[in-house]
């Protein structure tokens, strides 16, 4: 009976949470974006995975498949019901007046264009075969799971950025035909989107291999995989950006920079555990002092070219972070994090002041900021611009990569896990955290030096709280003490916001979805750390998982 009612919960509360975005425009926005073209939208696309997550959702962790999947069904009702009186309450009563996405185009789309009768109880059986799958999926062996749920993305994202990707196959040759194979000038074949569910499938199915099991595999074999998956990325980051045109090579190089900051806060906040808020404040040095030194404004201390400024922006970023260090060497914790928040808002206070506008340049900022040049080559086009940061992350994910297995990083996160031991241990406290601010600070200056030429100028107003938080937020969604997680965490914060513009204000929206969806069935984070990790698990694991069984004591 206990089972009975969490599942009827949780479909209730998936269903409830279909209603509402139904009620607030949500699923009428997303209906007008088709996914495969003639055959269904992406309205109907967000209904179906209501009804596969509350499916996986009550299935998951069941031994008895029979049960999990009557569960699933069940939820599935349970899941469509709200919606289906929703469309019925609509068609009868005239709700428009107070709910303006109430419309009969609303009614339509959730009756799949039958009569409402007929229609609600088309989207029970809808809800039920959909929750229905998602418990066989979630009992369904793991390598089978993982195709079908790429394969599942992969036709979600060519449906969604068909006017993207048919942007990027612009050309002709091979890659025009498989631009015409796949999309015509409405959206997504149908015949295409199974070629997309395939192809997703089987790379999901070549990564998994790539990856290896700790036990499948020997150390060579295992090395030798992860080299392979590290050269195709760097082949597709290469590739990517001269075939999609500026606006992704834009994109690219703005989680490019983000990347760089991630890697700089992962050192205080991954590894040695200092919450700071006011991380923007380094981004800012870094940028003002490569527009102080290389401007062609009258606000210019010297003329440098862009490789002479950048080494001084990166100094002088890791001398403020020290300097920014010092006054909270004995804050810890929440405490911390205000500190340094209070601190970041002095710098963006100072640089906006009249007592600074004589070397600033005050809320005008700084203007003509050239670009860099390698010989007679300038790095002007955001393709250009990308590959300069590709680089310089390359080089700061190796310093960072080297820095973590240091002694000072095992310091760090001695530092960490409990500040009274390490200091018992004799690690000087004061030198590990200014190292940590500066080395930090380091990278979120060779960002903002980046940051600087790519706009041509720098203004006070770039440079917001909201960089700070965002940051760190990409660090705690790709996975804390984590380099690969930073980069995941990146793409999944900035990116994917980026290319969601379309939707206006709505994918901010999503944005706070997949961060509340992401802390719950993930905490530690999409690529975490081995410790990290084992941290946030410690509690599933048997108490005497770690003793010797009897009969193999000596």
């Amino acid at each position: 009976m206990k089972l009975l009612r969490g599942s009827i919960a949780t479909g209730l509360m998936f269903g409830i949470g279909g209603a509402y975005l139904a009620l607030v425009g949500v699923l009428m926005m997303m209906q007008k974006r088709p996914v495969v073209f003639g055959a269904f939208s992406l309205g109907h696309t967000a209904l179906l995975l209501l009804g596969l997550g509350t499916g996986a959702m009550v299935a998951r962790h069941r031994e008895s498949r029979a049960v999990a999947l009557g569960l699933g069904l069940l939820a599935g009702l349970a899941a469509a019901l709200p919606i289906a009186l929703l469309g019925l309450t609509i068609a009868t009563l005239p709700l428009q007046a107070i709910f303006i996405a109430a419309s009969p185009a609303l009614v339509h789309m959730l009756s799949f264009g039958l009569a409402p009768p007929q229609g609600a109880a088309a989207m029970l059986g809808v809800g039920s075969l959909a929750a229905l799958s998602g418990a066989a999926l979630a009992i369904s062996p793991p390598r089978l799971r993982r195709a079908v749920i790429a394969g599942g993305m992969a036709v979600v994202v060519g449906g969604v950025f068909q006017e993207l990707i048919q942007l990027i196959l612009q050309y002709g040759g091979p890659i025009g035909a498989v631009r015409d194979f796949l999309y015509t000038w409405q959206g997504l074949r149908p015949e295409g989107a199974a070629a997309l569910f395939l192809a997703a499938a089987a790379a999901s199915e070549t990564l998994s291999w790539l990856r290896g099991t700790p036990h499948a595999a020997g150390a060579d074999e295992r090395r030798r995989r992860r080299f392979i998956a590290a050269g195709l990325a760097l082949l597709v980051l290469v590739l990517m950006p001269v075939l999609a045109g500026a606006y992704i090579g834009q994109v690219l190089m703005l989680v490019g920079l983000y990347i760089l900051m991630g890697m700089g806060l992962n050192l205080e906040v991954g590894l040695a555990g200092l919450l700071d808020l006011g991380f923007v404040a380094f981004f800012a040095v870094g940028a003002y002092t490569t527009a102080l030194l290389t401007s062609q404004s009258a606000l210019a201390l010297l003329h440098l070219t862009y490789w002479e400024a950048m080494p001084v922006a990166v100094l002088t970023a890791v001398v403020g972070g020290m300097l920014f260090g010092l006054p909270v060497l004995g804050v810890r914790g929440d405490y911390l994090a205000v500190a340094t928040l209070g601190l970041g808002e002095i710098v963006r206070i100072i640089v906006l002041s009249d007592f600074a506008a004589p070397l600033l340049g005050g809320p005008q900022g700084v203007l003509d900021i050239p670009k860099p040049r390698i010989g007679s080559l300038e790095l002007a086009s955001p393709v250009a611009l990308f590959y300069l940061t590709l680089v310089c992350a390359g080089v700061a994910a190796f310093i960072a990569w080297r820095l973590e297995n240091s002694r000072l990083g095992r310091a760090w996160e001695a530092l960490r896990d409990d500040e009274d031991v390490a200091q018992a241990l004799g690690i000087n406290l004061v030198r590990s955290k200014l190292l940590a601010y500066g080395l930090g600070a380091a990278f979120a200056g060779l960002a903002g030096s980046i940051f600087a030429v790519m706009l041509g100028s720098v203004y006070p107003s770039s440079f917001q709280l909201l960089i700070s938080i965002n940051v760190l937020a990409l660090i705690i969604v790709g996975g804390m003490g984590s380099l690969p997680g930073v980069v995941l965490g990146a793409i999944a914060l900035i990116a994917l916001p980026e290319l969601l513009r379309e939707f206006g204000d709505y994918r901010y929206l999503f944005y706070g979805a997949v961060l509340i969806v992401m802390m719950r069935l993930k905490p530690e984070g999409l690529w975490p750390s081995e410790v990290r990790s084992r941290e946030l698990h410690a509690a599933e694991e048997p108490a005497d998982a770690g003793m010797i069984p009897a009969a193999e004591r000596p």
